[in-house]
């Protein structure tokens, strides 16, 4: 419920901003603009014969000036409060005419080489009233090109009132801003929350997301309150580039681990392959961020496509958030629809990390569960009927044959239950305790069946800890599933060793099976087993259980 607020919200805000950054009825008719190298004053004329002009020009050598011609229809004569203006988005410095007016100038055309850098791309400048009758009109604009020769086109012009065409753009400036800042926001947020879990890699990728497309936000809008000259512009457009490619790339990566396919390495690698194919290609640099967007688009729907086929928990609603940002780059610019449509991009991989931070969520609470039944059933296993009855039995008639060993079979008895108090709530506890309670408990047996057990240990590192109860399972197992051998003696033998991969445990039980079909099957102790070692490693161990001569072995190997 919460996601589906949060996407009407988005959607809303969303069309605010498309009706507010749209253009509104325009008061012109832009035709076809005309260039010429050269400079002569009487070019920025009305009435000047420019039908001898070129509509393309490929190179302008040395920092010659050239001029530009574009008429303009005017519909509607200007309110005298509302002047009209035009904004200009033009490579190069340049000086603006209006029917032969100057109204406008941004650096030095013809003098950047000795007079330096000045100016900006994107240029408002107000028309004299007296100029916007009804009619036809003619925008001159007198340019030279000295760093970047072969850029010669006015890739941005808009006629409106003067005092919208400076509000529209911090309106839109200012929508913008928030989206970045909460994405800001969220990179932070989610970074924090990886630390917090490292192995959550998930996590990671989307907080750089969200980052990166903080980033491409501020790159994209710093013009609005930063003047960049012509010169930098491609190194802006360039770092645009890098961000579009690595978000490009990590989009169906995050989509990849959350809906694993046949060959993803191999994929990935292509895919990556062909983005770089796409960034480092040699045409218009503005098209590298369409390309990629649309290749990111096409992987990222095969990907989510996959997941849907085979039934993924929340492949559907993703894949209906990649059908929206299509539809919004289709009826917005690419400069609005790029922003739109990756903000409900990531609000999919948002939703399928929600689904994960929930599966994870239940998996503690079920953890937490399970280990307060692990809990009592480590304290059931110590206090069961038949083993106090068994044990107290044993103990009357030591105290009526032979007080003094009774009284010793007594201490046993409490040093046991004191080391089961110690342990009972401890999900890992040091070697050592563990073994002290498996002495502890062949002394109670001993008194108890009469038989001579005895305890081995062989490379035990006594500073390592292990999951409470587990060799203490293994020798009861071992006591009740096995008879003594004909000295009367049954003999246990812990071993331990450890590499880079792995530590292992060998627990060997020396006495004569009872019956080998009978010790294969899987009983109380081996599960309880099994859950204390899922408890504390995951899926990160092993457990092997198998007949040897004279005995028993018991294998659990946990990996590092």
């Amino acid at each position: 419920m919460k996601l589906r607020t949060l996407l009407y919200f988005l959607c809303i805000c969303f069309t605010l901003l498309t009706v507010s950054c749209s253009q509104k009825p325009s008061f012109y008719n832009k035709y076809t603009s005309v260039f010429k190298i050269g400079d002569q004053q009487e070019w920025a004329t009305k009435e000047f014969n420019d039908q001898n002009w070129k509509p393309i020009l490929r190179y302008v050598p040395d920092g010659q000036v050239f001029w530009s011609r574009t008429k303009i229809d005017i519909f509607e004569d200007s309110d005298s409060l509302r002047p009209y203006g035009i904004y200009l988005h033009v490579y190069g410095e340049y000086e603006v005419f209006w029917d032969g007016v100057l109204i406008g100038k941004n650096g030095n055309p013809g003098q950047e080489a000795t007079l330096g850098k000045v100016g900006k791309m994107w240029t408002t400048h107000s028309i004299p009233i007296d100029l916007t009758k009804k009619g036809t009109h003619v925008l001159a604009i007198r340019t030279s090109l000295y760093y970047f020769p072969d850029h010669l086109r006015i890739s941005g012009l808009k006629i409106d009132t003067y005092d919208d065409l400076l509000a529209d753009r911090l309106i839109e400036t200012s929508y913008m801003h928030l989206f970045a800042g909460a994405f800001l926001i969220a990179s932070i947020y989610f970074f924090f929350l990886f630390l917090s879990n490292k192995k959550e890699y998930a996590t990671l990728i989307f907080s750089i997301c969200c980052f990166l497309f903080f980033a491409l936000i501020f790159a994209e809008f710093i013009k609005a309150y930063m003047a960049i000259h012509y010169s930098m512009h491609l190194v802006r457009l360039q770092i645009i580039n890098v961000l579009m490619v690595c978000i490009s790339f990590l989009i169906p990566f995050y989509f990849s681990t959350q809906f694993p396919f046949p060959k993803r390495k191999l994929l990935l690698i292509i895919y990556a392959g062909l983005l770089l194919y796409i960034f480092l290609s040699r045409h218009i640099i503005e098209l590298t961020s369409n390309n990629m967007a649309l290749s990111m688009l096409v992987f990222s729907f095969v990907i989510v496509g996959y997941g849907v086929y085979k039934k993924r928990k929340g492949a559907l609603l993703v894949l209906f958030t990649l059908l929206l940002s299509v539809l919004i780059g289709a009826v917005t610019p690419f400069n609005k629809s790029i922003f739109s449509g990756f903000t409900f991009i990531l609000l999919g991989m948002f939703y399928l990390l929600s689904l994960r931070i929930k599966e994870q969520r239940l998996a503690y609470e079920n953890s937490l569960v399970q280990s307060t039944r692990l809990r009592l059933e480590l304290l059931k296993k110590n206090i069961q009927p038949h083993f106090l009855m068994n044990t107290l039995t044993s103990l009357i008639d030591w105290i009526e044959e032979a007080p003094k060993k009774g009284v010793l079979f007594i201490e046993a008895l409490a040093k046991e239950f004191d080391l089961f108090n110690q342990i009972e709530n401890k999900t890992l506890i040091p070697i050592t305790q563990e073994i002290a309670l498996c002495r502890t408990h062949l002394e109670i047996m001993e008194y108890r069946k009469e038989i001579n057990y005895s305890w081995e240990e062989e490379g035990i590192n006594y500073e390592e800890k292990i999951p409470p109860g587990i060799l203490h399972t293994l020798l009861e197992n071992g006591i009740t599933h096995n008879l003594p051998l004909e000295d009367n003696s049954i003999t246990f033998k812990l071993t331990f060793e450890s590499n880079n991969d792995y530590k292992c445990y060998t627990f060997l039980t020396f006495a004569a099976p009872i019956n080998h079909e009978t010790t294969k099957k899987e009983g109380t102790g081996l599960k309880y087993i099994k859950a204390r070692l899922t408890e504390s490693y995951n899926k990160q161990w092993d457990l092997t259980s198998e007949p040897m001569n004279n005995g028993w072995k018991n294998t659990i190997k946990i990996y590092c």
